[in-house]
């Protein structure tokens, strides 16, 4: 419903319209949503940059395709944020030069449609212009040199831009911001942190409701990596305490009856309990 409301304030079209063109506006959002979300989530750009799944990472770039594309968008901002773990969506003009597109022939598709005249319509595919390649992109259908190229008779790839890794996903182009600062870095490792202790109660039958007190020994933290994790717990201490339902959360000399875990390829020595 809150979606709905969004998007006929964004568009000025009164909520009478007909069931049938809000079933066709739901169906488009849910299209648009996951070719982003499967472009941004996509598992080779965070191994390629070796970024882990928990670390968030500051802005997405977002050619627009036209004004309903970003309509579409906007009204579900904030799932696309949380699905490819990203801060914020930047919106771009898809005629943008940040984004350097390029096309080549779908051979699979072309060779069973043109046969013969697979050369001439490769040749075409390859002549597409940076404006020509939006129209396809925007309309599904461009007329060239005699020939009718729909989407699916090419392949759309873009170079990636120093600092940022793009994806695609039908016609849809993103790009992330892949620089790590040292605060997405911490916030990353507290998450990872809340992951460990989600586990622990698991492991130990607590109820969701319960809460605990964490205890971390210190003298497991005396590397370099290590600092990272200690200001992570200490600048991240009431995000981990509201999501693992913590009263407290120590770094002592010494954990008795601790359990190891691993985190940023250091072996932490946690215990938690349970607290009435």
């Amino acid at each position: 419903k809150t979606a709905f409301r969004r998007f006929f304030a964004l568009s000025n079209i009164s909520a009478s319209t007909t069931i049938v063109f809000s079933l066709m506006w739901i169906r488009q959002v849910r299209i648009t949503t996951s070719s982003i979300t499967r472009a941004g989530r996509r598992h080779s750009i965070r191994k390629s940059s070796k970024i882990k799944v928990r670390t968030p990472l500051q802005k997405i770039l977002l050619p627009v395709l036209d004004e309903k594309f970003a309509q579409r968008v906007r009204v579900v901002e904030e799932i696309i944020m949380a699905e490819v773990n990203v801060k914020s969506i930047e919106y771009i003009d898809d005629t943008s030069d940040l984004l350097v597109k390029k096309v080549k022939p779908n051979f699979a598709k072309l060779g069973k449609q043109y046969g013969s005249q697979m050369k001439e319509v490769s040749a075409v595919v390859n002549s597409l212009t940076k404006e020509e390649i939006a129209t396809l992109e925007k309309n599904n259908l461009i007329a060239k040199a005699g020939f009718n190229l729909v989407l699916e008779d090419v392949l759309i790839s873009s170079e990636d831009i120093p600092g940022w890794a793009v994806a695609s996903e039908g016609a849809v182009t993103v790009a992330l911001d892949i620089t790590i600062t040292d605060e997405l870095k911490k916030e990353g490792i507290a998450r990872d942190f809340v992951n460990r202790i989600q586990n622990m109660r698991k492991d130990l039958g607590l109820e969701v409701l319960d809460k605990i007190s964490i205890e971390v020994q210190k003298n497991m933290l005396q590397n370099g990596q290590a600092a990272a994790v200690t200001s992570a717990l200490a600048d991240f201490k009431d995000y981990i305490s509201v999501e693992t339902q913590a009263l407290s959360l120590e770094l002592k000399e010494e954990v008795q009856d601790s359990i190891e875990v691993e985190l940023e390829d250091l072996i932490l020595k946690v215990k938690i309990q349970i607290k009435k």
